[in-house]
């Protein structure tokens, strides 16, 4: 605009800046804004108002696909969000379908619902390709949008320096009526423009037109019957706009109301005594369409936004689960389960917020494939694994089949109780072949087992002779006179000790219990005739020296050994009693106890002592 068309406006600006024409354009630049944050251009429809479009819903993914290429390839794509979305969520669903009926279609032909995986989705690439080529067409239409209305902000400049040109010749006394209305036609011809615009430019412009009617300095009678017919059209609009409070639509309604107020603004003056009332009321009938509006989106967003937050913590949980976790089929089909219950639950939830929707459900999508690819992954190595079980306990089967035969009793029992430990230790294999397994591992183990019972039967009975011989010698340890002297019940316990010991063995299961019997036996023998401890202990040596396997002198050798650590011992525990204070209770206490450990070590180290005596004497017989 040229610095004429400056000048000559802003002055003026601050005049008319209370007239209810004036406020026409901050009650436009107010619903624009609010349109604005919903509405990338004023023909495209708002993102707010892409769930209450209704689309028609094609029966298959292939018809979807089919709709989609139509919209591509036409020009329904520039208006055809809301429609594009709806064939989005609805492809996905079908797809979810698909999934579960051919779950359910290979579990009724008998396959295991663990190890089904989901086939490629061949339709999903011309899918995606079809909705870029919708996006790239929009984006262009927005462009070209974009310029469109720079360059319709460039004429309209120019119109207004026209107009200025026309009020400054009115000023001379040359007005240009005609010229002036071609102007104004021309100017409601050009549509769109910059949003932060609109009001600037209608601004200008108003203030133009109302200082050409000044200057012409029309005639009463022309005046008038301008005004009036612009009081009739603005009268008309603002009933519309009244009308418009008891639409049901809300969305209908405040798009209605923006024509409404287009129209109002394009609307010449009327008289002055009329414009605020004129104004007031068409405000009012705004205030009240805008109100509804907002309170409308405010709790679509309200509930989107709850929406999205159930869908989040879906997401959540699901992305949560810890797989390692997940050990048995069962565990797995208990989490299949669980998925599949999150879906169904993920249905039920309404839309999130337009920008949020298509993410969160991208997010849920991953997480649900994600967990389908861990489970296929499991399976697939539990698979590996009954295999490689089957393999190996058929080897078992195989070993213990060769064993079964054998006569070597003690070895081969050792080795298939080995084989029975390692077939415990073998995880599952398949149900078909599991107890056809076991069957057979178990009978060639049973086959050789009864053949070892059969064969060591005679055994058992020597073991029951030897139980009931070493019964019998402690009763005769019980029944030892105890008015004889010392030395002959002690004469007697030894031969009797030595008897117990020349008996074989017995049945293991009554091994321990026997010898508790035999020693509680002995022991109350040695307490009538106060034989301390040590002494027992010498006694038992004495009546089983040589018996252990040892030879005598090697018995010697090692009774030495335990002799020498025990004197090291004592000198170490004697030599640290010097080193130790006894200013203070503790200290004292830690003495005493060192001291009673000294003198325990000497008593045993006499004990070993006498021993190595015995032995010695044992070994000058021998020698003899």
């Amino acid at each position: 605009m040229s610095e004429s068309v400056k000048s000559n406006v802003q002055p003026q600006e601050l005049n008319i800046a209370s007239t209810p024409e004036e406020a026409v354009n901050a009650a436009t630049t107010e619903i624009t804004e609010q349109n604005s944050i919903n509405e990338e251009t004023p023909q495209v429809p708002t993102e707010d108002a892409v769930n209450e479009t209704e689309v028609a819903k094609p029966a298959s993914r292939q018809e979807i696909i089919v709709r989609l290429q139509a919209i591509a390839e036409s020009d329904d794509a520039l208006n055809s969000k809301a429609e594009t979305e709806a064939l989005k969520v609805q492809f996905y669903r079908m797809r979810t379908a698909e999934i579960e009926a051919a779950l359910k279609e290979h579990i009724a032909q008998g396959g295991e619902e663990a190890l089904f995986v989901p086939q490629p989705d061949e339709l999903e690439e011309s899918f995606k390709q079809y909705l870029n080529q919708i996006k790239a067409k929009r984006n262009a239409w927005l462009a070209a949008q974009e310029e469109e209305m720079k360059a319709n902000y460039e004429k309209k400049l120019q119109l207004l320096e026209q107009l200025q040109a026309l009020v400054d010749k009115a000023a001379q006394g040359t007005p240009e009526v005609n010229e002036f209305r071609a102007l104004q036609t021309e100017w409601k011809e050009i549509k769109n423009i910059p949003q932060n615009q609109v009001a600037p430019l209608w601004k200008q412009y108003q203030l133009l037109g109302e200082q050409f009617y000044d200057v012409l300095k029309i005639n009463s009678e022309f005046r008038e019957y301008d005004f009036k017919k612009n009081l009739e059209i603005k009268t008309m609009l603002c009933a519309q706009a009244e009308a418009l409070a008891e639409e049901a639509d809300v969305i209908s309604a405040f798009r209605q109301l923006q024509q409404l107020h287009n129209e109002f603004r394009e609307t010449g003056p009327v008289a002055p005594d009329l414009r605020e009332e004129v104004w007031t009321r068409f405000k009012a009938a705004s205030t009240i369409v805008n109100r509804r509006h907002q309170e409308h989106f405010e709790a679509k967003k309200d509930k989107e936004k709850e929406n999205l937050d159930k869908k989040t913590a879906i997401c959540e949980e699901i992305e949560q689960m810890n797989f390692t976790e997940l050990l048995t089929y069962q565990a797995w089909n208990n989490a299949t389960q669980q998925i599949l219950d999150l879906q169904t639950k993920w249905k039920e939830i309404g839309f999130a917020p337009q920008k949020m929707n298509l993410k969160i459900f991208e997010r849920f999508r991953a997480a649900c494939d994600n967990f389908f690819v861990q489970k296929s992954e499991f399976f697939k190595e539990a698979k590996n694994t009954l295999a490689k079980n089957l393999e190996r306990k058929k080897e078992l089967c195989e070993q213990a089949e060769l064993l079964k035969e054998s006569e070597d009793w003690k070895t081969t029992a050792d080795k298939l109780t080995k084989l029975q430990k390692e077939w415990k230790e073998i995880g599952a294999v398949t149900q078909k072949h599991s107890e056809a397994l076991w069957k057979r591992f178990v009978s060639a183990c049973d086959y050789f087992f009864e053949r070892r019972n059969a064969a060591t039967s005679s055994q058992r009975n020597v073991e029951q002779e030897n139980l009931k011989l070493k019964r019998e010698v402690i009763e005769k340890i019980k029944a030892i006179d105890t008015t004889l002297p010392a030395a002959e019940q002690t004469k007697q316990l030894s031969a009797l000790t030595q008897e117990w010991n020349s008996i074989g063995f017995v049945p293991f299961k009554e091994k321990d219990k026997l010898y508790k019997e035999y020693r509680q036996a002995t022991n109350a023998l040695y307490e009538k005739l106060h034989i301390n401890a040590n002494e027992r202990k010498l006694a038992n040596f004495r009546n089983n020296i040589g018996k252990n396997g040892n030879t005598l002198q090697r018995e010697r050798d090692h009774l030495i050994r335990q002799y020498e650590a025990m004197k090291n011992e004592i000198a170490t525990y004697e030599n640290n009693l010097g080193f130790l204070s006894v200013s203070n209770k503790k200290g004292a206490s830690l003495v005493d106890v060192m001291r009673q450990k000294v003198e325990k070590l000497k008593l045993d180290a006499k004990v070993i002592l006498d021993k190595i005596h015995l032995v010695e004497d044992e070994i000058e017989k021998e020698a003899k």
